[in-house]
């Protein structure tokens, strides 16, 4: 087959700023090469987002509906829409990427309210998110009406199930219901050890942000509604909030892809490894803290400016504060042992030179 597309990159370069900067697993691109050639019906209507629906109930039960869409963003929107009222707020961790790193997306496009909480390891609690369950009756507040969770965290932390299952208890209590921002659901099961359910409908969760990209997918995440009671408009919201892709088996094979045997679960592995044996090498530095427990694929470090900045001539990575000096290194499912070993190396180099 004829192409007149060139390569633009180098592709022995490598770097530890996301999970997003890795191209796409092999099995992924052979999938979306099956799904090519002939005609399927349009939006949705076709044979391989039929089989990811039946899939997923495979993998979070019975009751789960499957909306495959475009990207992270797009799947917090639509699916924190599709449970809040016009005068519904979000509870959410003061780190939470729908807070951070999302452009105002939930409250400009969503329409809704986010009720931010501190968190000293990017975790909610029952207790923290009383701070701004209240003011039900108030016409002059904007209504809590979900808990919104990331697992794993933005900080790289990672929820035990009985933690979910206590914010799920206590949201339910108060008349709320649970989102959970999944990017990277599969590293967190990784890290636990357990099936997705274990942590999500199992406990309670009402809908989830379910994550392909960044665990070896070209582009396309999902939205799965865990609790049909709880939730309204899906269909409409995803068209209406630009997420529903005309050409769908394209998203929906990449996520079979990824479910129908182990592939998701043998990339997080491999990406929670990689963070782990980066965290080992980094502890026995001069210089460097680490500064959150290292339970999924991210490493979370202190260091002198000078040297982060000379560092990063040599490997991609961002800054998280840049002013207290706190980096982020992120593995991915093709991060290799070389690259680690790379990587601590030339951080030797630069802490000496410093």
């Amino acid at each position: 087959m004829r192409t007149d597309a060139k390569r633009h990159h180098d592709p022995e370069v490598r770097g530890f700023a996301s999970d997003n900067y890795a191209g796409a697993h092999p099995e992924v691109l052979a999938a979306l090469a099956v799904a090519n050639g002939g005609h399927q019906s349009a939006y949705g209507d076709d044979e391989y987002t039929e089989h990811l629906q039946q899939l997923m109930r495979r993998h979070f039960g019975g009751r789960a509906q499957t909306f495959p869409v475009f990207n992270g963003t797009g799947a917090n929107v639509v699916a924190l829409q599709s449970v809040t009222d016009r005068w519904g707020a979000v509870i959410a961790a003061q780190s939470a990427h729908i807070n951070v790193d999302e452009c105002g997306a939930p409250e400009r496009i969503g329409g809704l309210k986010l009720l931010t909480v501190p968190t000293p390891d990017g975790k909610l609690t029952p207790e923290l998110v009383d701070r701004e369950a209240f003011g039900w009756d108030d016409e002059h507040r904007a209504m809590p009406q979900v808990v919104s969770i990331t697992q794993n965290t933005e900080l790289g932390t990672v929820y035990t199930p009985d933690e979910i299952r206590a914010l799920c208890e206590h949201a339910h209590e108060r008349g709320m219901v649970v989102h959970l921002d999944g990017a990277r659901i599969a590293n967190a099961a990784a890290s636990l050890d357990v099936p997705m359910r274990t942590f999500t409908n199992a406990v309670g969760v009402d809908i989830l942000s379910f994550g392909g990209t960044k665990n070896g997918a070209v582009f396309g995440e999902a939205v799965v509604v865990l609790n049909p009671d709880a939730v309204r408009g899906m269909k409409h919201l995803r068209k209406l909030s630009m997420q529903l892709a005309s050409k769908m088996r394209f998203v929906s094979v990449q996520l079979e892809a990824l479910l129908a045997g182990d592939l998701w679960l043998r990339n997080a592995r491999h990406a929670n490894t990689m963070a782990a044996l980066l965290a080992e090498g980094v502890r026995k530095l001069p210089g460097v803290e680490i500064l959150y427990p290292v339970q999924a694929n991210a490493v979370f470090a202190r260091l002198p400016h000078d040297v982060a900045t000379r560092l990063q001539k040599r490997f991609r990575f961002y800054f998280w504060d840049e002013a207290a000096g706190v980096v982020r290194w992120m593995c991915s499912f093709d991060t290799a042992e070389s690259d680690v070993e790379e990587f601590l190396a030339a951080l030797r180099e630069e802490l000496g030179a410093g």
